[in-house]
């Protein structure tokens, strides 16, 4: 891209006046990092960090003054300053040069130059500058052939991997979410470092890490992120039982699929039809349970009985470990894991109306979150057995608008609740009582009874008596 070109792009009013107040200043500015790398790529951003030399909190200031309706935060200790309006976020800091002591990512800082404050970041196409100076306004500043890299597609670091990797761990992650992202190469020098210096992660927090594999996880193809971190071994250190997942094992040439790639299908499947990231971890934890369960039977081959209860059971562990949520969230994700298997076998078995009406009631809401799951995971390389399950599946979709249209199942309450058994039979809250309801809701689910309060009453009546319980004569 000219110099003319970026002039161009960056040919507008809040550039323009921040080059204004710096030049009021006498200090040189310049935009830097993640927006000068997706103005290139042509992708939108509405944060934008601006690297002095000298005080960044100086600029930030004449910045707020020229800036009519924004607001000015300073943070003295960090040395930086954010100028907010309604269109933009602009970060301030003055140039600074770093080092690093091995046990802990916090960088020493002092004043520096803009080599210095360039040859600091994380990646080359991450260290770029373009100058808003008047006299020297759209000047790319390219040290270190960051334009080149964006054109060919790689990653790498601007200085020494193995130095850039060790100082600041999380870097590593960072590169990997890069190339998720942007679908870029991590150059194999670069990448060979990561290997080298994956142990170093263990002093990065875990909340710093979740943050990245969310954005991992938001990506076109969150597969090319986990498989990245597989390869690198940093998957084992961070995720320990998604990479159990991992391998194909064989009795008697009889082996089964490696359950570590069918997951990355499925959840590119799933990413490819929902932005819902929820929906898309539960698609990375369907089978977290499969490795607990797996066993070998010499007439069924490789089976993996109640993975998915005993994944389900798995969640809450792995939400806590990895500093998840642990709230609707993770009952979300939760509750997908465990009813994975209840479409397929519909799918497999024959469709009833009671399997369906009973999937309905369980899925609640999350019904259509769940089918797009079971459909994602549908992954065979036998198209005849594809075929038939996709034809199956549609037939499952068409009975549960059937039967939601028929019998309104979704979330339904029955009929007749606790309080109208209590006060029919003059009882107070007791095991009756449960098992009354319970034997209401599973007439209407399993069709005995319509979903109504007419047959419902009389079936509490009929049941109540086998448990020697009769309503209440009302003497007034």
């Amino acid at each position: 891209m000219t110099k003319e070109d970026l002039h161009e792009k960056i040919d507008r009013p809040v550039f323009h006046q921040v080059g204004e107040a710096a030049d009021a200043l006498g200090k040189e500015c310049y935009v830097v990092g993640g927006y000068v790398r997706d103005l290139l790529l042509e992708r939108h951003s509405k944060d934008i960090d601006f690297v002095t030399v000298g005080s960044g909190i100086e600029v930030a200031r004449k910045v707020a003054e020229l800036m009519k309706g924004s607001h000015l935060a300073v943070y003295r200790n960090f040395g930086t300053a954010q100028v907010k309006n309604r269109r933009y976020e602009l970060e301030f800091v003055g140039a600074r040069k770093e080092s690093y002591n091995r046990g802990s990512r916090k960088p020493i800082v002092e004043d520096g130059t803009l080599d210095d404050d360039i040859s600091r970041r994380d990646f080359t196409i991450n260290a770029m500058a373009l100058c808003v100076n008047s006299a020297r306004f759209g000047e790319l500043v390219d040290k270190f052939n960051g334009q080149r890299d964006l054109a060919d597609r790689v990653i790498r670091t601007p200085l020494d991997p193995d130095i850039t990797f060790s100082d600041d761990p999380l870097r590593m992650m960072r590169a990997i979410r890069f190339a998720t992202q942007l679908d870029f190469t991590i150059l194999p020098e670069t990448f060979e470092a990561i290997r080298r210096n994956a142990s170093r992660i263990s002093i990065i927090s875990k909340e710093r890490v979740m943050d990245e594999l969310m954005k991992i996880m938001r990506s076109p193809r969150p597969s090319i992120g986990w498989q990245l971190l597989m390869q690198c071994g940093l998957l084992r250190l961070i995720f320990p039982e998604l990479n159990a997942l991992r391998g194909v094992e064989s009795v008697n040439g009889v082996g089964h699929k490696d359950n570590f790639y069918h997951t990355l299908a499925v959840l590119d499947n799933v990413a490819s039809q929902s932005d819902n990231v929820w929906l898309r971890w539960a698609a990375l934890l369907h089978d977290i349970g499969k490795p607990a369960t797996k066993r070998f039977d010499s007439a069924a081959g490789w089976t993996f009985y109640g993975h998915n209860v005993v994944g389900a059971k798995m969640i809450p562990r792995i939400f806590r470990n990895m500093k998840f949520p642990m709230n609707d969230k993770m009952k979300y994700v939760q509750k997908l894991v465990d009813l994975h298997m209840r479409p397929i076998a519909l799918v497999e078995e024959e469709v009833t109306d009671s399997a369906v009406r009973r999937l309905l009631f369980d899925a609640g809401d999350d019904i259509d979150d769940l089918m797009l799951l079971c459909s994602a995971d549908i992954t065979s390389k036998n198209r005849m057995k594809v075929e038939r399950f996709r034809a199956n599946y549609e037939l499952v979709k068409q009975k549960m608008v059937e039967l939601e249209e028929r019998d309104r199942i979704r979330n339904f309450q029955p009929p007749v609740d606790g309080i109208e058994i209590m006060q029919t039979f003059g009882i107070g809250q007791c095991r009756e009582v449960g098992a009354i309801k319970e034997r209401i809701k599973n007439a209407i689910l399993d069709g005995e009874i319509p979903n109504e309060h007419a047959p419902a009453h009389k079936l509490m009546l009929s049941f109540a008596s086998t448990l020697g319980l009769y309503p209440v004569v009302n003497r007034n």
